[in-house]
């Protein structure tokens, strides 16, 4: 508006010193725009990634302290998905979303006035054709948008999943030859994406088209109504300039708009997609256990008599007691049916039987991370899954199969399991399960890095590693995902010292394997049918004369001849 003026006024050739301050204001202004964006671009960004940040804390707080069952339900590519681009795109509501909009009712408010101080017929003029452009353009092509960024979101989501799952489980896939199927599923998933893509941005260019479109029509109107009054003497010729380019400057407020439409969507329902995980994950506040009696004695658990009198638990050690159980995912047939059980602290158990039957099932459930199916899991009395979840991980600590080694240093992944562990600490554990002359070998010791989910080491290595790191533990009671797949030399000595109390004395130790050799230290085994039911239970010296335990037989047999 100051430009305009100036370049009218200066046009009559007045003296320069009735030009006034509007040169210095112009100059003033010109290189104060570029100043002031960036500092509102340092200023907002840091908000937005404050906040991303605060955001995403939370959400992992909640995440821990909430349901796993809702959590192991998704998909590893669909839940990085949520707690990052979805935190993004809820941060991006700031930058992108609220600000554009803030800059655009002020400069657009203060245009108006100003011309409808100079001509009112202009200023009601350029608010209709800003509200047209501002509000009218945006609304329309968030509407229209609407069902293509639904469907973008998805796509996005599976995308992930499916890009997660090609990156962690290659091998897998490669085995089973379903790599080019994870391929095909990839490209499909893309193309989704780019249609949902394409469908956004149809609507979106003819929001584009309303802005030159109000530009045009307000420029010719307030020229019309300008030269009308000009004519007749109501508006001096200057101020004839300033109502024409003004609104030419005024519209580049609103241009965003579009976008930022679009992105108060997509905010929308990626806090939707959010609080969806948190709402799954939520444990009422009348569920949860007073801190005071956070479990309670294990007397009050009724004693099924399985548990050997001379491997009774301590006076107030934690006891884990299923009866009748059934494990299996929500909303889906049981795998394991009728299972009784008990586990104290000195007391090893061991499950064996074919795959699929639901042997990792039942330590997620016996862990609290998955609900019963059926019957009752308890810890001293409580329901293990109803337990908050530090007092839940406090008593019983599961090490999956598939559990995860970070990017960092081997002292770092045995933190994992306490972070006060200290370097001594760290390598009498190795050495127990072990790991000493492979340690001793690593040019730079508990500090060389493992790579990726333990890319930089072996197989068996790695299954060493996640045993340590579960002796490390503060947990008296002990799951245990099949600690010793993989490990060639040595497997069954850490097998049997796991289960005889050497390698964990005075622990509660449950074992869940393949391997048979090596299972005469522990004080019951539990023999699973393909059906998911108790075919035979006791000590390894019995189920092997077992009639009933045919196959137990053959497979040690075959496995102790194999290691002969």
């Amino acid at each position: 508006a100051v430009s305009a003026w100036l370049i009218a006024r200066a046009s009559q050739m007045p003296s320069v010193a009735l030009l006034g301050v509007a040169p210095v204001a112009v100059r003033a202004l010109g290189i104060s725009r570029g100043v002031l964006r960036y500092l509102e671009r340092l200023l907002s960004h840091d908000v937005a990634l404050g906040g991303m940040a605060t955001l995403r804390v939370r959400l992992y707080e909640r995440l821990a302290a909430g349901r796993p069952a809702a959590l192991l339900a998704l998909r590893r590519g669909d839940l990085l998905a949520r707690v990052g681009a979805d935190v993004d795109s809820v941060g991006d509501v700031v930058v992108r979303g609220l600000l554009p909009i803030g800059v655009a009712v002020l400069v657009g408010t203060g245009s108006a006035a100003l011309l409808a101080a100079l001509l009112p017929t202009a200023g009601l003029i350029l608010a209709v054709c800003l509200l047209v452009a501002g509000v009218g353009g945006p609304w329309w092509a968030a509407r229209a948008a609407r069902t293509a960024e639904l469907r973008s979101a998805q796509a996005r989501a599976d995308l992930s999943a499916v890009s997660v799952t090609l990156l962690d489980r290659s091998a897998e896939l490669l085995v089973a030859d379903q790599v080019g199927a994870a391929l095909a599923e990839l490209r499909r998933t893309d193309a989704r994406l780019a249609d949902a893509t394409d469908a956004a941005a149809r609507p979106a260019a003819v929001s584009a088209a309303v802005l030159p479109l109000a530009t045009g029509l307000s420029v010719l109107g307030c020229l019309a109504v300008g030269i009308s009054a000009t004519t007749a003497a109501a508006l001096d010729p200057v101020a004839l300039a300033v109502l024409v380019l003004t609104p030419l400057a005024a519209f580049e407020a609103v241009a965003l708009l579009p976008a930022a439409g679009v992105q108060l969507l997509r905010s929308r329902q990626a806090a939707r997609r959010i609080l969806q995980v948190l709402d799954d994950a939520w444990v009422p506040s009348d569920a949860a256990v007073p801190s005071d009696a956070a479990v309670p004695s294990h007397a009050a658990v009724p004693s099924s008599g399985s548990v050997p009198s001379d491997a009774a638990a301590p006076s107030g050690a934690p006891v884990l007691v299923a009866r009748s159980l059934a494990a299996g995912w929500p909303g889906r047939p049981p795998l394991l049916r009728d299972l009784d059980l008990d586990l104290a602290p000195g007391r090893s158990v061991a499950v064996v039987g074919p795959s699929g039957v639901g042997k990792t099932t039942l330590l997620l459930t016996l862990a609290g991370l998955l609900p019963p199916a059926a019957g009752t899991c308890l810890l001293d009395g409580a329901p293990v899954d109803g337990l908050p979840r530090a007092v839940a991980a406090g008593a019983v600590a599961l090490t999956a199969e598939d559990a995860h080694l970070f990017d960092t240093t081997l002292l770092e992944n045995l933190r994992v399991a306490r972070g006060d562990v200290t370097p001594q600490e760290a390598e009498r554990v190795l050495e127990t399960v072990g790991l000493g002359p492979w340690l001793r070998g690593l040019p730079d010791g508990l500090g060389t890095v493992v790579g990726a989910d333990g890319a930089r080491v072996s197989g068996g290595e790695r299954r060493r590693l996640l045993v340590a790191r579960a002796l490390l533990s503060p947990a008296p009671l002990l799951l245990l995902d099949e600690p010793t797949e993989h490990v060639d030399s040595g497997a069954d000595d850490l097998l049997r010292s796991l289960l005889d109390g050497r390698l964990a004395p005075g622990r509660g130790i449950m074992v869940v394997t393949h391997r048979l050799a090596g299972l005469d230290g522990a004080d019951e085994v539990i023999l699973l049918d393909p059906t998911g039911t108790v075919r035979a239970r006791g000590r390894h010296e019995d189920l092997l004369d077992a009639a009933g335990a045919t196959d137990y037989r053959t497979a040690w047999r075959s496995q102790t001849q194999e290691t002969a």
